[in-house]
């Protein structure tokens, strides 16, 4: 069944029952339903609203009038906006039903066109991970602009769930919307705000985490669990969609209806992945990104993942970007692998490591660190750094900020952070 087919089945059964709800106000089933008038044709609608509450409507309304919705960040400048919507005409050479901007961390925003099916085709496993029942209800703390949220609305209308959106990116907003909500569809960053604001006695009823954008650290996982939130965590891509699943904390392993290639990389330790699935984007509109293709169906985004593991082949573990490798006196360091020990610090709150351009050894491996002032112990960090890291992956420069700069997913926005540096916007601890 299409998602605006069950929409209108859901606003007939119960057309007064919610169908999102912010912390300010809330919006009817029946509400999705009402026409706009506008034939939107077989072209890219963008949407540039960040009140939940008016943005739904609208994107139903598109998708009923066959055009094909772009949620973009509210929190872009005009410019920005304007760099994105000149490049949607004219309409995409390919069939689509969705489109979704695609920053992943490291480059401009690209638009990622795909068919309906691509998405509702995993569903039903999506349905199963989470033991779904007809009286959840679905929390998309993230901006419906992130390709996260964007999925977890479209499976949401698709089931007839109700879900709740924070208007405002603030503690309180997500507080309010915390007691009615028993799903919660988001990124590692939302996942400790959440649990932040419940050690603090917020009340809620989550039973469930799903949980993608980023590795979800075991500390977190153990936090959740003991508020009575199951986590099940996926990797995957804007352009890939699902790839694996970690349903326990055992690891990553392939979702469900997802083929699995590892191309070793030559010279190195790591292999590239490619997947082959019904789930795969059909392409950009504009400019090409990090999506690439075989004849033979598979497609890469360029992640690396460890080779396999004869102990446990079926296990993924994933490293990072490529493209976002350090090269260091001869040596390739993954920032991925840093960020995960510096994460573990006392008083870290998140990480980002960066290449530092020098001559003679090419870059030096620098680190980002998200912290309060009064956490700070770089002796103690430093320390432990030579514990864990290899000398290649131990951070040579060492810098400070109240907010890592962030895309709309909630990952480490990697092309802000020279920009941060050069404009001085943090601190350098040493």
């Amino acid at each position: 069944m299409l998602i605006v087919d069950a929409v209108l089945d859901r606003a007939n059964a119960r057309p007064d029952s919610v169908a999102l709800a912010t912390e300010s106000g809330r919006v009817r089933w029946a509400d999705l339903v009402v026409g706009d008038g506008i034939d939107h044709g077989s072209g890219v609608v963008a949407l540039h609203d960040g009140d939940p509450l008016a943005l739904l409507p609208r994107l139903v309304s598109t998708l009923r009038g066959g055009g094909v919705p772009l949620v973009l960040d509210h929190r872009w400048t005009a410019e920005h906006v304007a760099a994105v919507v000149a490049g949607l005409d004219p309409p995409p050479p390919m069939r689509a039903a969705w489109a979704a901007v695609s920053s992943g961390s490291t480059g401009r925003p690209r638009v990622v066109l795909r068919e309906e099916r691509s998405w509702s085709a995993s569903f039903a496993a999506v349905d199963e991970l989470l033991a779904l029942r007809s009286d959840d209800r679905m929390l998309l703390p993230t901006p419906l602009s992130s390709s996260i949220a964007l999925f977890g609305l479209a499976h949401a209308l698709s089931r007839g769930l109700a879900v709740f959106a924070p208007a405002r990116a603030r503690d309180a907003a997500l507080r309010a919307l915390l007691p009615e909500a028993t799903i919660v569809h988001t990124t590692p960053t939302m996942v400790q705000r959440v649990l932040d604001l419940l050690d603090a006695g917020a009340e809620h009823r989550l039973r469930l985490a799903l949980v993608g954008g980023a590795e979800l650290d075991d500390a977190q996982r153990a936090r959740a669990i003991a508020h009575g939130i199951s986590v099940v965590t996926y990797y995957g891509a804007a352009e890939l969609s699902f790839v694996a699943v970690d349903r326990d904390g055992s690891g990553l392993r392939a979702f469900p209806g997802v083929e699995i290639r590892r191309e070793p990389v030559p010279g190195g330790a790591l292999a590239r992945l490619w997947v082959r699935s019904p789930y795969l984007a059909s392409g950009y509109l504009g400019a090409d990104g990090a999506l690439e293709r075989s004849p033979e169906g598979w497609a890469t985004v360029g992640d690396l993942v460890d080779p396999v593991d004869a102990a446990d082949p079926e296990r993924i573990v994933v490293r990072g970007r490529g493209d976002a490798a350090i090269l260091t006196a001869a040596a390739t360091v993954l920032p991925d692998d840093v960020e995960r020990v510096l994460r573990s610090l006392p008083g870290v709150r998140d990480a980002a490591v960066f290449g530092e351009p020098t001559a003679r050894v090419g870059a030096l491996v620098s680190a980002l660190i998200e912290a309060d002032p009064a956490a700070v112990d770089l002796a103690a960090w430093r320390a432990e750094c030579r514990r864990r890291l290899a000398p290649a992956q131990r951070p040579r420069h060492w810098y400070l900020t109240a907010a890592l700069p962030r895309t709309a997913a909630g990952k480490v926005a990697r092309a802000e952070l020279e920009r941060a540096l050069a404009e001085s916007a943090v601190q350098r601890l040493g």
